[in-house]
């Protein structure tokens, strides 16, 4: 059995500033590749130091296996899903919304899964969008979450699908042109997970080499053999093991003909995976902040 509903949660918060009155045209800032540019999207630039409870809508989806917390009032994350078998968050379970100012409108948050479009983390991440449950006629029930977003008048929408007897969350992303001219997008999904010394990433086995942004390295993979994000592998190390990485690094996979990226836990024997079709979603990404004083930081 399948049930959806909507609970008011208190969640410890900072808060953020108002945002800049004045529109701010960012042309010279470039974001992770792609412009800068949010305007009509309102800036903020500053973060209070002090820590409110503050009351947020969530939308909880749970069946027999998985219970997910869903929060429209920041950008539609995900920001719980729990194992109830094994017992554990198989994403970052982020107790406390403490932004930073690293997202492309300002406010960014970590943990969970953030769904970030049209480019890279979307500058709608922190605002709030719709959310409506639907239950479907085979039992399953769907949590929607959608916006219209202002950069290029696309809608976008994220379904959040459980169904009666499967241990995992059905994603499906919708996008939708509403202009008469054409329109490029980026479509991904960012979830979290806590690491240890025993965490593992996993890449499908035709994967063998893995870029920096925009191929500004390279590295084999998962035995490293070379320099990579200048750090010294020529002794050859397996940086699919997370206790090996000492600096924050990214892992970039392209052509891969499977349908499947994740990471384990060979402590705890569980994981997650995500499973996408790689003739629409092609592109494997995985990032680390590094298992150093930065990283742990």
């Amino acid at each position: 059995m399948v049930k959806a509903w909507k609970e008011q949660v208190t969640i410890p918060t900072y808060e953020v500033g108002a945002p800049e009155k004045n529109p701010i045209f960012l042309e010279n800032r470039v974001y992770q590749g792609s412009s800068g540019v949010v305007y009509p999207y309102p800036v903020i630039e500053s973060i209070s130091d002090e820590r409110v409870d503050k009351e947020y809508n969530a939308i909880y989806l749970e069946n027999e296996y998985i219970k997910v917390m869903i929060l429209p009032e920041l950008g539609g994350r995900v920001q719980m899903a729990y194992d109830k078998i094994k017992q554990r968050h198989f994403v970052y379970y982020n107790h406390v919304v403490k932004p930073a100012l690293v997202g492309l409108a300002g406010p960014w948050i970590s943990g969970g899964i953030e769904f970030n479009w049209p480019q890279h983390h979307r500058p709608s991440t922190y605002m709030p969008v719709d959310a409506t449950i639907e239950e479907n006629a085979d039992g399953s029930v769907t949590v929607w979450v959608n916006e219209m977003e202002r950069m290029f008048h696309q809608k976008g929408l994220a379904g959040f699908t459980l169904r009666p007897g499967c241990a995992y969350l059905e994603i499906q992303g919708r996008l939708s042109n509403r202009t008469p001219l054409p329109q490029t997008f980026l479509w991904w999904a960012n979830p979290a997970v806590e690491v240890n010394d025993h965490y593992q990433s996993v890449f499908p086995p035709d994967v063998n080499a893995v870029f920096d942004h925009g191929k500004r390295a390279v590295s084999s993979f998962p035995i490293a053999t070379g320099t990579y994000y200048k750090m010294d592998y020529s002794a050859g190390v397996d940086i699919s093991n997370y206790k090996n990485i000492k600096v924050p690094t990214s892992y970039m996979a392209v052509n891969s003909k499977y349908d499947f990226e994740g990471g384990y836990e060979n402590d705890t024997k569980g994981g997650m995976l995500h499973v996408a079709s790689h003739h629409f979603s092609p592109g494997k990404k995985q990032w680390t902040w590094g298992n150093g004083d930065f990283g742990r930081a």
